[in-house]
């Protein structure tokens, strides 16, 4: 049974990266331990890393030696294949590979990447390794600026070069035009038959290359901008004629390119990239040594978001002629292009068919990253509209610029453009304001709606007009009533505000869940080898037996719907049926009452926290317990033991804790902890969009 798969092309520029990013993305959603391997990479200077591995191993933070993730370098091979030595490179191949083997669950390898000479000893190699290794294939080719015929060709030409030695599992076909992919799968399924067809579109924004591809390529020194070196590049022009012509030439996303000494180009480039009257460019390259005279160099330093101005020794027409023949890549540090990969690799490609045919085993381990991925597939399979009240605050637009990227949400931001579109500018975020909703309560076409709404909600508490008109004014006010009144889906909130100021409005008009008394909150606490569920840490400071077991059947549903089978533990200080004291017998009443009221829920109560997580310690004290042990869902007696114990927990062990999740509305309305950070908010988006899946 194969531990791994192989990711291979015949042809440079490929978009092997794409392939990769996503694949991973994936099977760290569906198996515990993944690592990462490539048999042959590039000659580097000493000191610095393979970028694909930099890459990957960063982003995923996947713990591997880096020496331990490849075999040998390009030169390396060729010197022992041109001594006669081809067998000791397989040899070392299949040690470094069956190493990783033992270490992780599953291995993804990524073959060569034909980029220099001798490319048919490359191929060779692939189709070599991926055989001494035995594992499946798949196949990765680009169709830029290729005729469907002559793609289709180089597809089958691939496949039935691989085919006699190694079992093709799937072929991706990258950089295809849009309009041709439909036509290009039909083709391509009469060609080639039982296997996996994928046609992924060109991605514009992963075609252009960035300002630190250029420095990198023409040894460039970074003058200013050092913070901006990930700007993406859509042309570029050389700045020769004067300003008043130049300028006229700018586009989006544009390198400037003149000689140093052209401090009027360089400061007029500047300028139009702040005005609201001229594209924003991506970078100024300074070419022939030149580098402006001190006062200039003063008056730039004077200005702000300066965009990377770069010197290089080239002259302007050497510059303009290795820029133009620059080939994008993806590195670590580009996490915009890194997750724009992996959305699109997961809209294009079946990712469930894939790896139901990938993965030969089953693993018992649910890890926090699996977690994450099945939580992004579910949001992902129905589209839920999300509001986000605190439209100001930088963690919300970072969160938000996150799951847009992703496309997994619709959303809708509370607060005035204009103070919206500043703040990002600012705040340099990359949030396009034209893929989400934004609303300023006031100005609102349903305003009045909303007010006449609220009156008629809440005149029977004495709510007049004008007191409806300042309730709706508020951000937690409106975008509650946005849910109510089917506007949206779900809001979470609490980012800036108060429990008291989330919670209050979803209580007034939204409220609970029939046969549902009191609304409560859990945590996914995302431990390093399972998913616990601690509740209520948020909501209710001393709940009493009949309020304990709602919660805990509460609880123990929420778990449920999101894929974490239920076993609860009441916990106290006493466990089994020695305890004596108040506190605990509302715990033993409060087990009791689920029993009767919910049967099928299996429950362990009293019990203490060590014998409900610890094996050893849960058959000692309850050895014939369904629950000790075992526990997935922890139910504490009151506020104060519960939001300690989930900080402690979260701070000793570095887990993640997503929530609290309010469950019991009859909408999702979440409440977020004022020291949140920017995946707290983009994970309890995503609980809260498979929240109103389930309405």
């Amino acid at each position: 049974m194969s531990k791994g798969i192989y990711v291979a092309t015949i042809e440079p520029n490929s978009g092997k990266s794409i392939v990769v990013l996503g694949l991973m993305q994936m099977l760290l959603g569906k198996i515990a331990k993944v690592g990462y391997f490539r048999p042959i990479i590039d000659d580097l200077e000493t000191g610095v890393m393979d970028n694909h591995i930099s890459t990957v191993l960063s982003h995923f933070e996947i713990d591997i030696n880096y020496k331990k993730t490849y075999a040998f370098t390009r030169n390396q091979v060729l010197d022992l294949y041109n001594q006669g030595k081809s067998g000791e490179v397989l040899d070392e191949i299949i040690k470094k590979y069956k190493y990783l083997e033992e270490q992780f669950d599953f291995v993804l390898v990524e073959g060569t990447d034909f980029s220099h000479e001798n490319s048919s000893i490359e191929l060779d190699l692939n189709i070599l390794i991926s055989k001494n290794l035995g594992l499946p294939v798949i196949i990765v080719m680009q169709g830029d600026k290729k005729e469907l015929k002559e793609i289709a060709d180089s597809v089958q030409l691939a496949y039935d070069t691989f085919r006699n030695d190694v079992n093709v599992l799937s072929i991706m076909t990258n950089k295809v035009d849009t309009n041709d992919i439909s036509a290009l799968k039909k083709s391509l399924k009469e060609r080639v038959n039982n296997t996996d067809i994928t046609v992924i579109p060109k991605i514009h924004s992963l075609s252009s290359p960035t300002v630190k591809e250029v420095v990198k390529l023409l040894d460039g020194k970074v003058l200013f901008g050092k913070d901006m070196l990930n700007n993406p590049i859509d042309s570029f022009s050389v700045g020769a004629m004067q300003l008043r012509n130049y300028i006229t030439h700018l586009k989006d996303n544009a390198l400037v390119i003149t000689p140093g000494d052209r401090a009027d180009i360089i400061l007029g480039a500047l300028q139009a990239n702040v005005s609201k009257n001229y594209p924003k460019i991506s970078g100024i390259i300074l070419s022939g040594s030149l580098i402006p005279e001190e006062p200039i160099l003063k008056l730039i330093e004077g200005l702000s978001g300066i965009v990377p101005i770069i010197s290089v020794n080239d002259g302007t027409y050497s510059v303009t002629n290795k820029i133009g023949s620059i080939k994008s890549r993806i590195y670590a540090e580009n996490i915009e292009k890194i997750t724009t990969s992996i959305s699109t690799f997961e809209k294009h490609a079946d990712t469930d068919k894939l790896a139901e045919r990938l993965i030969t085993f089953k693993s018992d381990t649910f890890t926090p990253r699996m977690f994450q991925y099945n939580l992004l597939q579910r949001a992902l399979k129905n589209k839920k509209h999300i509001v986000l009240p605190e439209g100001y605050d930088e963690r919300v637009l970072e969160a938000a610029a996150r799951l847009i990227n992703a496309q997994v949400v619709d959303l809708t931001l509370i607060g005035e453009i204009d103070k919206i579109k500043e703040r990002i500018e600012k705040l340099d975020i990359s949030l396009d304001l034209n893929s989400v909703n934004v609303v300023s309560p006031t100005k609102s076409p349903f305003f009045e709606d909303y007010v006449n709404t609220y009156y008629e909600l809440r005149k029977h508490k004495n709510v007049n007009l004008e007191m409806a008109r300042d309730a709706m004014s508020d951000v937690s006010y409106f975008g509650t009533m946005m849910i109510y009144k089917g506007h949206a889906d779900g809001m979470v909130s609490g980012a800036v505000n108060t429990t008291q100021h989330t919670l209050l409005p979803a209580l007034q008009f939204i409220k609970t869940k029939p046969g549902v008394n009191i609304v409560s909150s859990i945590f996914f606490m995302c431990l390093e080898d399972r998913i616990s569920v601690f509740g209520d840490c948020a909501i209710n400071p001393n709940p009493n037996a009949k309020e304990l077991a709602e919660i805990a059947i509460s609880s123990a549903r929420t778990a449920k719907e999101f894929g974490i089978e239920p076993k609860v533990a009441m916990l106290s200080y006493s466990s089994g049926s020695s305890g004596k004291g108040a506190e605990v017998d509302k715990v033993r009443e409060a087990t009791e009452i689920v029993k009767t009221e919910a049967a099928d829920i299996k429950i362990e109560g009293p019990i203490q926290y060590d014998a409900a997580v610890d094996m050893r310690i849960g058959k000692s004290k309850l050895p014939d317990s369904e629950v000790a042990g075992r526990a997935s869902v922890l139910i504490f007696p009151d506020l104060n033991t519960g939001n300690n114990t989930y900080k402690a927990v979260q701070r000793e062990t570095g887990a993640l804790a997503i929530g609290p999740v309010l469950q019991g509305l009859n909408k999702p309305v979440n409440d977020l902890s004022r020291g949140c950070t920017v995946d707290d908010i983009y994970s309890t988006v995503i609980i809260t969009a498979i929240q109103a899946q389930e309405i």
